[in-house]
């Protein structure tokens, strides 16, 4: 089945926005999708010379571009325990950090959670609690305190242990796996990857690991061996594939918030330590496109565009780029000219939104040099200061499907601008490779070059910017931006088990009425007692007030 969904699936998301669909998904030989098909040319296995010294090339570029004072950074490291509150915030847990009264819809969401997932929420609490208590402040509320309370019990009669059905079916998936690619081993063909999205990507790491079938993380096998990228096939549910675009704003919403839960489970199974940035507020510079905020632009194109999802100088610079520049040999990595590069810029500045500027002098070189200094003059990374050090953080995995699952939760974290402007970009990307014939620029050669405009930023530090030329550090960054064109598609998809988490959700939502009528029952039971009790209008008793607090 193509990319898209069927009549009535998006009748479905249509009609009652918020709702996840039931899904069942079942693998067959025919009822799979696949990606990174095997493109006409071979793939080298490792990026040639050529492709590390562009790469540091672009490095030294990025360098010499920065501002006089880029070494003040626009972004601070998380002080002790502020971490693990604007994490517990962003997860939707706030009333656990500030003692906010009991609220069910953070009770269910608490619900929903498998054990893993669950355990890393625990973790988080317990070490926000322990840096409250060394700065002598009331410590957040424990986990436990919050399924106990009445609350949690009215509204929630259990709670979530997906261990079991976990188990089950990967046994069931692995099972339709070997029968599948059965054949592929026996004719001398790469196994294809199955990815398997029924079950929480945590959850999966905790399996693997008690199996001890999950490779250790360390710096020699932080890519597969030979280099190449596998087919990935995943199964295919009776609705088709779900999208991004494809739920509403609300679910999408709920959706952030179990990701960000599961991917914090799933690196602290694969070890990963990853210390995430808080952005501070800088001065905009006065210009309408380099160095504006995404969102701000969007914001300001949609008066002209309605509906736009993507920067319009992005996409004027991209259709000039597909146009113009996919023949073009060495696009994007031989170097346009400083001094027309500042002129260009200028004169976009000044005549963009007029539609006096004309792009039938500029040189698809001299674009492709503007289309990165776009992305790296942004205020903050396009992968986002709080989550740039976790995109990193993945070229020390080791096995491919670890990496991609964090990628695939990353890239649903990111905000809706930065997840738009980064399709974009990838899709841009990927015509660029299918264009390896006539423009030489292959899948490692693209990445190599594009890696330090996405992974350097002058507001997150990095160690690509201080390590120094070093062969592995370069493989590393461009192998995370490969797997990013390669496998867009598959990472921007909704795994079932946040669907099927989120309509968990949205189910127990109705509970928080009935606990709601309970509480007016209760209250209007104690007015009635307490008027039976009140004196006689005529006796000289002194009447007691009764103080209602709303909660």
């Amino acid at each position: 089945m193509p990319w898209g969904r069927n009549a009535g699936q998006s009748r479905l998301l249509g009609k009652k926005a918020g709702h996840a669909p039931v899904r069942d998904c079942s693998l067959t030989a025919m009822n799979v999708e696949s990606w990174a098909d095997s493109p006409d040319l071979p793939t080298p296995q490792q990026p040639d010379r050529l492709c590390l010294e562009s790469f540091w090339s672009e490095v030294e570029t990025i360098r010499s571009d920065s501002e006089p004072d880029s070494s003040r950074r626009d972004s601070r490291q998380s002080e002790d325990g502020e971490q693990e509150e604007l994490w517990l915030q962003d997860a939707g847990l706030s009333p656990l950090v500030n003692g906010e009264e009991e609220d069910v819809d953070k009770a269910v969401l608490l619900s929903t959670l498998t054990k893993t997932q669950a355990a890393a929420v625990q973790r988080r609490i317990d070490s926000f609690t322990c840096s409250l208590r060394k700065r002598n402040k009331t410590p957040a509320r424990h986990v436990r305190d919050v399924f106990a309370s009445p609350i949690a019990q009215s509204a929630v009669p259990e709670t979530h242990n997906s261990e079991p059905d976990a188990h089950r079916n990967m046994e069931s998936v692995t099972k339709t796996q070997r029968s599948a690619v059965s054949g592929q081993e026996t004719q001398g063909l790469q196994m294809d990857e199955i990815f398997i999205t029924d079950v929480a990507y945590c959850e999966q790491a905790a399996i693997l690991l008690k199996q001890a079938k999950l490779p250790q993380n360390n710096s020699s096998q932080c890519r597969r061996d030979d280099g190449a990228l596998p087919r990935v096939i995943c199964p295919q549910c009776r609705l088709g594939v779900t999208r991004v675009l494809d739920l509403s704003q609300q679910d999408m919403k709920k959706v952030r918030q179990l990701a960000l839960i599961d991917m914090t489970a799933l690196c602290d199974l694969l070890g990963l330590e990853v210390k995430r940035h808080k952005t501070c507020k800088r001065k905009i510079p006065e210009s309408c496109l380099f160095g504006v905020p995404l969102a701000s632009l969007v914001e300001s194109d949609q008066k002209i565009k309605p509906n736009t999802q993507i920067p319009l100088f992005l996409q004027t610079l991209l259709s000039f780029l597909e146009k113009k520049g996919l023949d073009s040999e060495g696009i994007l990595r031989v170097p346009g000219s400083q001094s027309r590069i500042k002129v260009l810029q200028q004169m976009l500045e000044n005549s963009f939104y007029s539609g006096s500027f004309s792009w039938d002098e500029v040189s698809p070189n001299d674009a492709a040099a503007l289309l990165k200094k776009f992305i790296r003059e942004l205020p903050a990374p396009l992968l986002t200061a709080e989550h740039l050090n976790t995109f990193s953080a993945v070229r020390d995995i080791a096995d491919l499907k670890q990496k991609l699952h964090v990628l695939n939760l990353l890239v649903l974290l990111l905000p809706e601008p930065n997840r738009n402007t980064l399709k974009v970009l990838l899709e841009f990307l990927s015509k660029v490779v299918l264009s390896e014939r006539r423009n030489r620029m292959n899948l490692w050669a693209v990445s190599t070059i594009m890696a330090p405009n996405l992974f350097l930023h002058k507001a997150v530090p990095s160690k690509l910017a201080v390590d120094g030329p070093e062969k592995g550090q370069a493989e590393r960054a461009a192998d995370i931006m490969r797997l990013l064109i390669r496998y867009q598609d598959l990472l921007w998809t909704v795994p079932n088990f946040l669907l099927s988490q989120v309509r968990k959700l949205n189910e127990n939502s109705s509970r928080r009425y009935q606990f709601y009528d309970k509480r007016i029952k209760h209250l209007l039971r104690k007015i009635h007692t307490d008027s039976r009790d009140k004196p006689d209008k005529n006796s000289g008793e002194v009447r007691e007030k009764i103080h209602i607090y709303q909660h």
